[in-house]
């Protein structure tokens, strides 16, 4: 009970900042819909979808790659508090030795949250909609958070890891760029080359999107089946890979947290 109070304390102080720190509020906020109208208006007229409309292809992509990139708050949040001398003021307190990590993945949901429906309006404008049920809609969205979180743990360890926040957006954009458009996110895997489409189709970024957008109702009529078992599977796939990264990272994470503390 300790833990689940403390790492409430710690998420609240976090969502906070959203009020507090503009270029927080730009992130969660105006970023979302930056990427919506860009790759809407810029390249939807260029890129092409037998049988669908790119709008609606292109969300599960947006979504995918938002809630990716949002995990990094988690990181460069701890870096930060690093730097600045709190996670020793962390320790002082008496609290559980977990909570300020954990608490700080628990508040990238809520940024992803945020990002979400900001992303779900901004596409609603555009012309997207969703073509599915209402329970599989549901399912979509709590996967993507699902997995955002699980990200955030390996972000954690990045970010106990390098010095300051700045290391941390460097280090995580030179990752996190290629395993988001090395995907199904903006074009569909199979008009990937030579071994880009393999890469593809075994990235959980694209079993994510898959996902998404069956959830969603969004794949073009007359989308042949996958071949590749990750997209044909595509849920328990993106599952798999959030599990493993929770139960790898967290330790970790943990441990790496406790350690930089002592120092």
């Amino acid at each position: 009970m300790n833990l689940l109070r403390d790492s409430a304390t710690i998420a609240r102080r976090n969502v906070i900042r959203i009020r507090r720190v503009p270029d927080v509020m730009a992130f969660v906020v105006v970023q979302p819909i930056m990427f919506v109208l860009l790759f809407a208006y810029v390249f939807g007229g260029s890129i092409d979808i037998p049988g669908g409309n790119y709008r609606e292809f292109l969300m599960a992509g947006i979504f995918s790659q938002t809630v990716v990139f949002g995990a990094t708050f988690t990181g460069a949040g701890l870096a930060e508090d690093m730097q600045k001398g709190l996670i020793n003021r962390f320790r002082s307190l008496p609290m559980s030795r977990s909570a300020v990590v954990a608490g700080r993945t628990v508040s990238d949901v809520v940024y992803n949250a945020l990002s979400i429906i900001v992303m779900s309006l901004a596409g609603l404008a555009v012309g997207w909609r969703i073509r599915g049920s209402f329970l599989d809609a549901v399912v979509a969205f709590a996967l993507l958070l699902f997995f955002a979180y699980s990200f955030s743990w390996v972000m954690a360890c990045i970010g106990l890891l390098v010095p300051t926040p700045e290391v941390v957006n460097n280090a995580t954009f030179v990752v996190l760029f290629p395993l988001t458009f090395i995907a199904n996110t903006f074009v569909p895997s199979d008009n990937l080359p030579g071994v880009l489409k393999p890469i593809a189709e075994w990235n959980p970024v694209s079993t994510l999107t898959q996902a998404v957008r069956e959830g969603f109702g969004n794949l073009p009529v007359g989308t042949p089946e996958p071949t590749a078992w990750p997209l044909q599977n595509a849920t328990l796939y993106t599952l798999v890979w959030a599990a493993i990264l929770i139960v790898v990272f967290a330790p970790i994470a943990t441990r790496l947290y406790q350690r930089a503390g002592a120092r």
